[in-house]
């Protein structure tokens, strides 16, 4: 049997979540770092990558744990200059939201939001791309999993989706990067001579593109209150990436925030200070869903 794991997008708080839930999940028997295929999206796409090059699932959970425990100094250390600072972004939600309503085609609304992104003051693409290059120290340039691995990015000059894999001649750093790069706050980042955007952009999970595996575990981040039309239209798109899965004869389960991982990560999920609790409350929850994946995985 073919198995996929697919992670979603949900920011620096997705990936200390996340990175809990899939340790939570090793520590009692359930080894998510076992596909025979991974897919990320944004946030997911770091952390699946980190499984794809062999980081032990039930250690994921580790580095993040210690950044936590480490006592803050002052000033700075130069690395929080990443972190965004608050920049408004209230026109992405906006054509975020217009991209999922079906109002326009949602290539044209992407090109819209990869306008936004190339005209945003970051973080220049070397200091990001930099910062992507501590979490794959020793990497070469073109270096890519040799686990089943893809992650998703989007034009930032035309909308157009993009699915990174093994055969698209890239390096797995840069991609992740691509994979990451939240529009207004993070910089587009250039491979093969093009520009691209977080591939949240098109999807939260992107999980149509898992298809050809005989069962797909989804990963869904999800922060805070989930009500309002964005949330509803983005459970509407996961609704119809699911019809396409079980339309191809794969058995899908859904992993969601329970109560206590959302209200751990909170509602902005850009906070790098909700990491802490984002991580122990996926540990927690992980081990608690143990038993329901194992049955499916094991």
């Amino acid at each position: 049997m073919s198995k996929a794991l697919v992670l979603g997008g949900g920011g620096p708080v997705g990936i200390a979540w996340e990175s809990g839930l899939i340790a939570g999940l090793a520590q009692a028997g359930v080894d998510l770092g076992a596909a025979d295929f991974i897919l990320g999206t944004s946030a997911g796409s770091f952390v699946g990558a980190r499984l794809a090059l062999g980081d032990p699932a039930a250690e994921l959970a580790a580095p993040i744990l210690a950044e936590a425990d480490r006592p803050r100094q002052a000033p700075a250390k130069s690395g929080d200059s990443l972190r965004p600072a608050g920049p408004d972004l209230t026109p992405l939600m906006k054509m975020m939201q217009e991209a999922r309503s079906g109002a326009r085609p949602a290539e044209a609304v992407r090109a819209d939001i990869g306008a936004f992104a190339l005209s945003a003051e970051t973080v220049d693409e070397a200091a990001f791309i930099a910062s992507f290059g501590r979490s794959f120290a020793n990497l070469a340039e073109d270096a890519w999993p040799s686990q089943g691995f893809a992650c998703t990015a989007v034009d930032a000059m035309t909308g157009a989706f993009q699915l990174w894999t093994k055969e698209s001649g890239v390096g797995v750093t840069r991609a992740v990067a691509s994979s990451c790069s939240v529009p207004g706050v993070y910089p587009p980042v250039t491979l093969q001579g093009r520009r691209y955007i977080d591939g949240g952009m098109r999807s939260s999970l992107n999980a149509d593109m898992a298809k050809g595996h005989d069962l797909v575990i989804l990963v869904q981040v999800r922060g805070g209150d989930s009500a309002g039309p964005a949330a509803e239209a983005m459970a509407r798109q996961l609704d119809e990436e699911i019809a396409a899965l079980t339309g191809s004869g794969a058995e899908v389960v859904l992993i969601s925030p329970d109560a206590g991982s959302a209200a751990a990560m909170g509602i902005n999920l850009m906070n790098f200070a909700r990491r802490p609790d984002a991580v122990r409350a996926g540990l927690e929850q992980g081990r608690a869903e143990a038993a329901r994946i194992a049955a499916v995985w094991n």
